[in-house]
């Protein structure tokens, strides 16, 4: 039997990837999703690969993965799409103990980010 399929989240020229628990903080990566969206993908694409940023190598990946989807899952054309949300999410945080001077110790927070990406195809507007 199993339970009946569930409605689609997302249009039908739309497509997404998510990639989680991601080791940076979600006010870093977050600084280099702005930098794509709203961006045609080529174009996004290449200011990844340009950037100077630790984390936009994982960026890039979630974006490549996205626009795979799109195309293998809900066959839209690749080279009509843009970057529609690149959105990010607080993950869980790590505590660890940082021993100090004087006996003292603080406290150390790794956090960890959740990263969406939807990818949409749009229709190129003659000009």
């Amino acid at each position: 039997m199993g339970k009946p399929k569930r409605e689609r989240a997302l249009k039908d020229n739309e497509a997404k990837a998510v990639t989680r628990t991601i080791r940076v903080s979600p006010q870093k990566l977050n600084l280099v999703a702005a930098q794509i969206r709203g961006k045609k993908v080529q174009t996004a694409l290449a200011d990844l690969e340009f950037s100077r940023k630790r984390i936009a190598g994982t960026v890039k990946k979630t974006l490549e993965s996205a626009v795979a989807n799109a195309e293998n899952n809900h066959d839209l054309d690749v080279d009509s799409l843009v970057v529609a949300e690149a959105y990010v999410g607080k993950s869980i945080v790590m505590k660890r103990f940082h021993v100090r001077g004087r006996g003292r110790g603080t406290r150390i927070l790794r956090p960890f980010s959740h990263l969406t990406i939807v990818v949409r195809e749009v229709e190129e507007e003659a000009a």
